[in-house]
């Protein structure tokens, strides 16, 4: 008998890449496809899908490749639990960023071969993904390196430093409340519907950051995220003691930012949940402001000699003195995720303000189930 095959996604816009991803899944066996509901989508994606799940289970069902298909049940990352249980296949097979360690262990525990795979277009096929087709928005993403807290006067009261992000290419729609600036570019969207536009880009993050943040906002976003995703290329933003950087120093050689891709790896967790509390529990003082400063200053100068030790060293100082300030930015599952990858990798911590969204490792050797990315160019 042939094996059962499952996998489980939105396919959204459906298209040739997602057609190769079931033909490569049903070279495994019999393929049984989960499709994600609008209200699953919507919860993690914060957007509505350009096809209703009616819609897009008729497509899918129509393909010679698929056996069986159906409108996954649940909610969330895992909404399709009660689906894979009742079907109970041989094979999960998922793309690299759909991959989760949540995903990994229900499949052990429920005894099911679990195999990721790369994107592999056909023939001679232009890879295809749906985040690339959605043209309608190329504004970035941004992730922190280093230093991150410090773009909050709160913290950089206690001591000056710097902050190291990059600007990122959305290849990939990274989850909503993943730590990569999602609301920052849902209000660029607003702004600018469809990209960065041409002029000064400090100005424009200016203008963002004001948009974000209006007059009598409780809660103020760090103004590296507006920076961060406005400014191509890697950049260090310097604070002393107020929301806007008194420095910002910028990197925009294509030597490094090729170095820095080819050694950054995205392992998916999980978005943060909805009560998620950084603040709660704090050690905010001068001793964990100066750490923070320190790493993030030698992880620049380690990034700029392209020194693959020193820069990963750096990146897991500044993240540990991060959890120490901030302990809610991670849990036992991350803790575990981390321990599961960091005899690979030089360095690592997670997006932003943790309690989810993704691992960044440091690394010349490739990570496994990662995803990698491109950093903005001029």
């Amino acid at each position: 008998m042939s094996k059962k095959v499952f996998v489980s996604g939105c396919y959204d816009m459906l298209h040739s890449g997602h057609v190769a991803f079931f033909e490569e899944a049903a070279s495994y066996g019999d393929l049984y496809v989960g499709i994600g509901s609008d209200k699953t989508i919507h919860e993690l994606k914060a957007r509505k899908t350009i096809n209703s799940d009616a819609e897009r289970l008729y497509m899918v069902k129509a393909l010679k490749t698929v056996k069986d298909a159906w409108i996954n049940s649940g909610s969330g990352l895992l909404d399709f639990v009660s689906e894979l249980k009742t079907l109970k296949p041989d094979i999960f097979f998922v793309n690299a960023d759909g991959h989760t360690a949540a995903k990994e262990a229900l499949c052990k525990e429920l005894g099911i071969e679990y195999i990721v795979s790369k994107r592999i277009p056909h023939g001679n096929l232009p890879a295809r993904s749906t985040t690339a087709l959605r043209q309608e928005c190329r504004i970035p993403y941004r992730i922190d390196l280093a230093g991150g807290w410090l773009d909050q006067p709160y913290v950089s009261k206690f001591g000056n430093g710097p902050v190291l992000t990059l600007c990122i290419e959305p290849d990939y729609e990274f989850n909503d409340r993943s730590g990569m600036s999602t609301s920052s570019r849902k209000k660029a969207i607003e702004l600018w519907q469809t990209d960065i536009p041409e002029g000064d880009k400090e100005k424009l993050a200016k203008t963002l950051f004001c948009f974000e943040n209006p007059p009598g906002t409780k809660y103020i976003s760090g103004s590296q995220d507006a920076l961060g995703i406005t400014l191509p290329g890697l950049n260090r933003l310097y604070y002393e003691n107020d929301y806007w950087p008194s420095q910002i120093g910028r990197c925009t050689d294509n030597d490094i930012l090729s170095w820095l891709e080819e050694r950054i790896w995205l392992v998916p967790l999980y978005p943060r949940h909805e009560d998620y509390n950084v603040l709660a529990n704090t050690l905010i003082n001068k001793a964990g402001a100066k750490a923070l400063a320190i790493a993030a200053t030698n992880c620049w100068q380690a990034i700029l000699d392209k020194n693959t030790k020193l820069t990963g060293q750096y990146i897991t100082e500044s993240f540990n003195v991060q959890t120490i300030m901030f302990p809610n930015m991670v849990n036992a599952d991350i803790i575990e995720q981390i321990n599961t990858y960091k005899d690979t990798a030089s360095g690592w911590k997670v997006s932003g303000a943790g309690g989810g969204g993704y691992l960044i490792f440091f690394s010349e050797k490739p990570i496994k189930n990662a995803i990698q990315i491109r950093i903005r160019r001029n």
